[in-house]
């Protein structure tokens, strides 16, 4: 090749290596546009998170929930679970960015970390077994043995309203807390109501049954680390998926009937 044949040849050369670089930068941008974010939940709170034994994923009411505002807002989920007791410090120490698993907003778990609006409205419950005539309302478990739930609210309250005066056992799981119920190692367990029900209805039907009034109005929050850029997309995305039907599909499908529109 000569002298002429090689410089015309170079124009070309730097063209196409333009190009290609070009095309790379953009790709490098459109993988940048859609993040992958860190987010945890409880392996064991049916029916919002459950490990699905067919596919070994998660499945859940909160599955569906943060899939769907995930996609609106704009991020990938790269899902971790862990015990109930861990996520919040999980979150707050930065660890996982995003956590959604039943938990509820109080004052004091907004001092450290940051809540989306509400998504669930929920409230505690009392579960007994099916012959037990003698418990109706939270005053009847004095002197009784309670199981519920290490890290709960249901365990917060049953300190302030019950104190010495119950033998209150803080379990690490659900199973757990239902197995000592069923197992007649307690006398009763006090949990989300959701969760109560559902157990009540499934493994719990015909041993097991729901008295009582709903204890502690609450509600449920999509948990992030103070000050996280996420928060506000996904406030738009729950608003968004509660105005075109998303968020009744995903509740309807879960629990059988309509959100309460009280």
């Amino acid at each position: 090749m000569n002298r002429s044949t090689i410089a015309s040849s170079l124009p070309k050369q730097s063209a196409l290596a333009a190009t290609l670089a070009l095309g790379l930068g953009l790709a490098g941008q459109g993988i940048a546009q859609t993040p992958t974010v860190k987010v945890v939940t409880d392996p064991s709170f049916v029916p919002f998170e459950m490990m699905d034994p067919d596919t070994g994923e998660m499945i859940g009411f909160d599955m569906d929930v943060i899939n769907a505002v995930a996609e609106r807002a704009g991020f990938e989920v790269d899902l971790t679970t862990m015990e109930f007791a861990g996520i919040i410090p999980a979150v707050q120490t930065g660890s996982q960015e995003i956590a959604i698993a039943g938990v509820t907003i109080t004052e004091e778990r907004a001092e450290i970390v940051d809540f989306s609006d509400p998504y669930y409205d929920s409230g505690l419950q009392i579960i007994v077994r099916a012959d037990n005539d003698s418990v109706e309302t939270i005053e009847d478990l004095e002197g009784m043995s309670i199981a519920t739930r290490i890290g709960s609210t249901s365990y917060d309250f049953l300190e302030e309203t019950l104190g010495d005066r119950a033998d209150i056992t803080p379990y690490p799981g659900n199973s757990d807390m239902y197995m000592a119920l069923l197992g007649r190692n307690v006398d009763a367990a006090f949990y989300d109501a959701p969760n109560v029900a559902y157990f009540s209805q499934t493994r719990g039907e015909g041993r097991t049954k729901v008295v009582g009034p709903l204890y502690e109005g609450q509600q449920y929050g999509i948990v992030f680390h103070k000050g996280s850029q996420w928060v506000e997309p996904v406030n738009q995305a729950l608003a968004e998926m509660r105005e075109d039907g998303t968020y009744d599909e995903i509740y309807e499908k879960w629990f059988g009937e309509s959100p309460s529109d009280d």
